[in-house]
């Protein structure tokens, strides 16, 4: 065997770190998402808006008691987007992304307002 340079022995290499994304990276990665999410926030507020004046009653009606349920599915989609915002918020930034993590931040408030108003709205 051929012994290690005394190089290697003399300067030890460094601790392997992790190098953060380029700022540029960073920034054209949260102007997608920006886009994305902006679709699927506007997309939610339609289909809130269309339901529930969908399931209005009308002003003169007599109230009926109804009971309907919700599935578990309706559910799951309700409160499960504002989760992935979250988890995502939180991979960006560990993988010190700042700008990326604002904007799924912002993005996981806007989710969490409209699952809110679902869930009022589906209760109702």
């Amino acid at each position: 065997m051929v012994p290690p340079p005394a190089h290697d022995q003399v300067f030890p290499a460094p601790a392997r770190t992790r190098d953060r994304p380029s700022r540029l990276t960073d920034i054209v990665l949260a102007l997608l998402l920006v886009a994305a999410d902006a679709i699927i926030v506007v997309t939610g507020t339609v289909l809130l808006l269309a339901v529930g004046l969908g399931t209005a009653q009308a002003p003169h009606s007599s109230p009926t008691a109804r009971s309907r349920d919700v599935p578990f599915l309706m559910w799951l989609v309700v409160w499960g987007v504002p989760a992935v915002a979250a988890i995502e918020s939180v991979v960006h930034a560990r993988l010190r992304m700042p700008v990326t993590a604002v904007v799924q931040g912002l993005f996981t408030l806007a989710c969490t307002f409209l699952a809110v108003a679902w869930t009022r709205m589906l209760l109702s």
